[in-house]
């Protein structure tokens, strides 16, 4: 387990998403390349996802990484989504179609960013990242969920992770903490990973909700 997640800060395998309209960064980008959140007296919710294609989303889900082969991505998904009308639904068949044993996605900014690209947000003030996540079935293990930890020649400027995690049938919520973290130039905005020995029949796996607070 401990080298599947020492995996997550390499590229091994990208692929990306196309079929899905994601907005466009409209802030103020510093001299690092970062671009500036609205300066504020209070940080104000900043959303990966929380409705499929809604303008409050922000990074793509385009780090495929180990058996990208085995992974289904629904951004559409209107199975008991959390909230509104969509939710994400990750559908693994740990087939091993790479070899890797492994598969992982990196929401990223911009697409297909692996720190070789000026981009990412300035998040500063950002105190969590929670999220909702559930299984079709119960008991789906996964192996981390993460921000940051991207390296490169434009790395990450921090992360913070949190796992193994056990999934319920039922949404529940999960909280990174970002307490002290520098979030001045995240590029990797959302990450989870998973693998076959955890779980050697595959999983179907609901994401919503996933905010900067």
């Amino acid at each position: 387990m401990r080298k599947l997640l020492s995996l997550l800060a390499v590229a091994v395998f990208v692929a990306s998403v196309t079929t899905v309209a994601f907005s466009a960064p409209v802030q103020q980008r510093s001299k690092s390349g970062a671009v500036e959140k609205k300066a504020a007296s209070k940080f104000a919710p900043f959303a990966v996802y929380v409705e499929n294609a809604s303008k409050d989303n922000h990074f793509a889900p385009s780090g495929w990484m180990g058996d990208y082969g085995d992974i289904k991505l629904n951004l559409a998904c209107t199975e008991m989504p959390r909230s509104g009308n969509t939710c994400i639904k990750i559908t693994y068949s740990a087939k091993m179609s790479q070899g890797a044993g492994w598969m992982g996605i990196f929401w990223q900014q911009p697409a297909n960013n692996w720190g070789d690209k000026k981009g990412g947000y300035n998040l500063t003030g950002a105190k969590k990242l929670t999220f909702w996540a559930r299984g079709a079935n119960g008991g789906e293990k996964i192996a981390e969920f993460k921000v940051g930890g991207i390296t490169g020649e434009y790395p990450d400027s921090d992360s913070q992770s949190m796992g193994p995690v056990e999934l319920t049938k039922e949404w529940k919520q999960y909280t990174l903490d970002l307490e002290g973290k520098d979030l001045s130039y995240i590029i990797g905005g959302f990450c989870f990973a998973a693998s076959k020995d955890d779980n050697p029949n595959g999983f179907i796996m609901y994401i919503d909700d996933v905010i900067f607070e």
